[in-house]
Order: structure tokens, then sequence, then C-alpha cells
């Protein structure tokens, strides 16, 4: 989990919330309330994404921005006027503190999403990145390297006394 957590409100334009994530090198950002509660998430891809008018999009709006000079003409006047709050997914999913990592991964995984925020009474505290889950994995796999060197090996000899133990006591029944 990263703590502590750079969130963004609302209110301020996505412009705003562009550069917060340029300066902290991360792609999303939870949105909370004057209080700290989260009430959203922004992504790149939500500051990317056109707002709907009416038309289907021809291409993504990304790739407009980059080919279309008529598109990048409305980009400045866009992300000043914009607000998180416009763009925002409202009502994101979320972990507590007490949340099995399994779990936590299993919903990034099902819901394909790249972060989870970790709320303590409503309140971000935290969030629960992809790339928390990677940097978790060496220690997880050395703990099991270290397990599997401690435990005895199970050869053919040691298999073979287990079932004959095995079959001795089911025929003699219970004692």
């Amino acid at each position: 989990m990263s703590s502590p957590v750079v969130t963004i409100t609302p209110d301020r334009p996505i412009a705003d919330a562009a550069q917060l994530m340029i300066d902290h090198r991360i792609s999303g950002l939870p949105v909370v309330d004057p209080a700290g509660r989260l009430v959203g998430i922004v992504s790149e891809r939500d500051l990317l994404r056109r707002r709907s008018d009416g038309d289907p999009p021809r291409r993504p709006h990304w790739l407009q921005l980059m080919t279309e000079r008529s598109a990048l003409e409305q980009e400045p006047e866009r992300f000043h006027t914009l607000t998180v709050g416009d763009v925002m997914t409202t009502a994101p999913l979320a972990v507590t503190e007490s949340t099995p990592l399994e779990e936590a991964g299993r919903l990034l995984e099902s819901r394909r999403i790249k972060r989870l925020p970790v709320v303590r009474d409503a309140r971000v505290v935290g969030v629960l990145s992809r790339a928390d889950l990677l940097r978790a994995l060496p220690r997880a796999l050395g703990k099991a390297e270290a397990a599997a060197r401690h435990d005895a090996p199970m050869t053919d000899e040691r298999l073979i006394e287990l079932e004959r133990q095995y079959w001795l006591q089911r025929t003699r029944g219970p004692k």
C-alpha cells in the first residue's frame, strides 16, 4: 500500500489532476471531500477521454489529440474548465486495511482496475496498486522457497510408509 496518499478534490480543474499525476508519477488519484472521505477516483484514462457529445467517437480521444489539429485547439480550455468531478468515476471500489491481500488482488484482476483506495472510517489512508502486488511478489516467493527447504522431501519410500500406516489403521479398526 502506498501511503501517504496524493488526493484531489472534485472542484479542482482536470489540469491540476494531470499535473499531480505527472509530478508524483502515478496514473490515478482518489477524489476526496474536504473531510478526506472518498467520493471518487480519477485516472489518466478519465482525463484523456472525450466527454460524450452524442456522436460515437471515430477513434480514441488521445489519438485525435495527437493527429488532428482541430481537436488539440480545444484542449487548453477543456483542461481548465472541466473539473475532476466532471470526469471522475463515482462510487469507486475501495478496501479497508483489514481486507486480505488475496481478496484485494482478486478485485484488481476481476474488475480490471489498477488501484484500490484503502479507507478507514470512509477516509482514504492509502492506495493499493497492481505495482504494490508486484513488489510483494519476491517476498512471497522467498517465503515459499524457505518453507520448501525446511520441509522434508517426500521420497517414494516415505510415501510407501505413509500408505502402509494408513492401511494398517484401516484394517485394525478403532482401538
